[in-house]
């Protein structure tokens, strides 16, 4: 793994992830993206702090990826994702990525 902290990637698959969907206007696209990176930050998340972690931060990774579609509603699409990924960034460095200094 690299010495990139495992929030970054995750917080970066979901704006990457949207960004490329809204680009390019190929929401399939931006799934590879979206997955991508949440396969990268699964095994780094595993790598650092063990399965039961890694399970449990890849679930808040699909549920910031769905909850941020109802977000959107209210407070705007990129106003959303960021939300969702700085939130996700939080959870990560909490649990994983404070501990590896």
């Amino acid at each position: 793994m690299t010495g990139v902290p495992t929030g970054v990637i995750a917080a970066t698959g979901l704006l990457g992830g949207y960004a490329v969907a809204r680009w390019t206007k190929k929401r399939p696209l931006g799934g590879v993206a979206l997955a991508a990176a949440g396969v990268v930050a699964a095994k780094g998340w595993r790598q650092k702090a063990g399965n039961a972690t890694a399970a449990a931060l890849s679930g808040a990774y699909v549920v910031a990826f769905v909850g941020s579609h109802p977000l959107a509603k209210k407070i705007g699409a990129w106003p959303s994702v960021g939300a969702v990924a700085g939130g996700l960034a939080a959870a990560s460095w909490a649990v994983v990525d404070r501990r590896q200094g």
